[in-house]
C-alpha cells in the first residue's frame, strides 16, 4: 500500500476520498461521515500493518454483514500491495497448475465501479443554416420500457427494468388474526385481565380491561415455473420476488421445473446478486422440463399446512405447458385453491391478443383459479400490485 506509508501526508486523505467514491459506485452507502471515521480509525492502528488497516476501514465504512464481500474486493483492487508486482511472474506459473476459483458475485460490481465511464461521442458541428425541425409526438424511454416485453429487452433494458422492479411496493390488506392485544378502546372485554386486575382491589371489579384483535398482512406464496419456456421471464420475476421478500415478512417462494425447490431463505439476502448466486446452487433443474401437476401436488402435501395459514395469497407463475399432459393437474390446482384465500395465475402467454386456452394444462388449471393475469412487462407487474392491494371479498378456506 504505497499511499499508506506516510499517514500525515496529503496522499492518504485523497486516496481515502477516492476509495469512498469507489465504494459508492459499487453500491455501498458510504458518505463523508464514513470517510471521516475511516481517517480517524487509521490514526488508532499500525499504518504499516495491512490487516489492521483493512479491519479499521471495514469497521468504519461498512454497516451490514452482507456488504463485506463487496468491501473486501474493493480493498484488494484499490489498496494493492507493491510487493505483488515482483512476484507476478512466479504466481502466473503457479496458476497454471492449480484450478482457478470462481470469483465471488461482488467482484463484477467492483470491477465495473473501477472502470471509468465512457465519454459520449462528440456531436458533429452544426451547420450555420439549421434545417427546419419536425415536431412529432414520441414516447419517452421510461414509458417505452414499461410496455416492452421482457423477452425482447436487451441487457441494458433488463438492468433498467430490474431497477424499476426494486421500487415496487406490495401493500396487501391487513387481515385479523386469532391473537389479541390490550387496547383501552378495544371492542371486546378481556375477562382474564379484568379478573387479574381486580385481585389488587380485594376482588372488586372497578374497571373493565378491553382488547382488540391483531391485524397483519396475509402471507404471500409464489410458485414460479423455471422451465425452458419460462426461463427468461423467471429471471426477471425473481427480482420481483426478491424485492417483495426484503420489503415484508411472511413471503415464501418456490421454484419448480421437474422438481419443487424452496428458495425462501436464499431470497432473504439483501444483496440481490448474492441471493441469486445462492439460488443457483440449490436449484438443479433450471431451464429443464415442466411437471406442473407433480410440483403442485408435492407443495400441497409438504408445504401447504405450513405456509397457507391466515388467508394466504398464492401467485402461480407458469405458462401452463405441462410435460405430463396435465395428469393430475386439475385435482392439484383445485386443492391449492381451496387451501388459500386467493389464487392468482400469472401467465406470460396472455400478452397475445388472440390467446386461446388450447393446451391441456391450461384447460385443466383455468377453472380452479380466482384470477388469470398476464405477466410479461413492467406495466403488467404494476397492474398486479394494484390488484393485490385492493380489498377482496372473503372466501371460505377448506379445512
Amino acid at each position: 500500500m504505497p499511499a499508506l506509508i506516510k499517514p500525515s501526508g496529503t496522499a492518504l486523505a485523497g486516496n481515502l476520498l477516492a476509495f469512498g467514491r469507489l465504494l459508492r459506485r459499487a453500491g455501498l452507502p458510504v458518505g463523508p461521515a464514513e470517510s471521516l471515521a475511516a481517517a480517524e480509525a487509521l490514526t488508532l492502528v499500525d499504518i504499516g500493518d495491512r490487516r489492521q488497516v483493512h479491519a479499521a476501514l471495514r469497521a468504519a465504512m461498512v454497516r451490514r454483514h452482507e456488504q463485506f464481500d463487496v468491501f473486501d474486493q474493493a480493498f484488494l483492487l484499490f489498496w494493492r500491495d507493491p510487493e505483488a508486482g515482483r512476484n507476478a511472474a512466479a504466481m502466473a506459473l503457479l496458476d497454471g497448475f492449480k484450478e482457478r476459483q470462481k470469483p465471488p458475485p461482488s467482484s463484477r460490481r467492483v470491477a465495473e465501479a473501477m472502470t471509468p465511464p465512457r465519454q459520449p461521442p462528440q456531436p458533429p458541428p452544426e451547420p450555420e443554416e439549421r434545417p427546419p425541425l419536425e415536431v412529432a409526438m414520441t414516447v419517452s424511454e421510461r414509458e417505452r420500457l414499461q410496455s416492452m416485453d421482457f423477452e425482447a429487452m436487451s441487457a441494458a433494458e433488463i438492468a433498467a427494468a430490474k431497477r424499476e422492479i426494486q421500487k415496487l411496493v406490495l401493500p396487501l390488506e391487513d387481515r385479523p388474526t386469532r391473537r389479541f392485544r390490550p387496547d383501552p378502546e378495544g371492542p371486546g372485554v378481556d375477562l382474564r385481565a379484568t379478573i387479574r386486575a381486580s385481585l389488587h382491589q380485594g376482588g372488586e371489579i372497578l374497571t373493565l380491561a378491553r382488547r382488540r384483535k391483531v391485524t397483519r398482512p396475509p402471507p404471500l406464496v409464489a410458485l414460479c415455473d423455471i422451465s425452458g419456456s419460462m426461463a427468461r421471464y423467471a429471471q426477471i420475476l425473481l427480482h420481483f420476488l426478491h424485492a417483495v421478500t426484503n420489503d415484508r415478512d411472511r413471503v415464501h417462494s418456490f421454484l419448480f421445473g421437474t422438481r419443487l425447490t424452496n428458495v425462501t431463505r436464499q431470497l432473504r439476502h439483501r444483496d440481490a446478486e448474492v441471493a441469486f448466486e445462492l439460488v443457483s446452487h440449490v436449484v438443479p433443474d433450471w431451464s429443464g422440463g415442466t411437471r406442473i401437476g407433480e410440483a403442485i401436488e408435492l407443495f400441497n402435501r409438504q408445504w401447504a399446512r405450513r405456509v397457507l395459514g391466515q388467508g394466504a395469497v398464492v401467485l402461480l407463475i407458469t405458462d401452463g405447458l405441462d410435460r405430463d399432459g396435465a395428469k393430475g393437474l386439475a385435482e392439484a390446482t383445485d386443492r391449492l385453491r381451496r387451501s388459500c384465500r386467493r389464487l392468482v395465475w400469472l401467465n406470460p402467454l396472455l400478452r397475445y391478443e388472440g390467446f386461446q386456452p388450447r393446451s391441456q394444462g391450461i384447460r385443466a388449471m383455468l377453472p380452479h383459479v380466482d384470477e388469470f393475469r398476464p405477466v410479461h412487462n413492467l406495466h403488467s407487474l404494476r397492474a398486479l400490485v394494484e390488484s393485490l392491494s385492493r380489498p377482496q371479498p372473503g372466501r371460505r378456506i377448506a379445512a
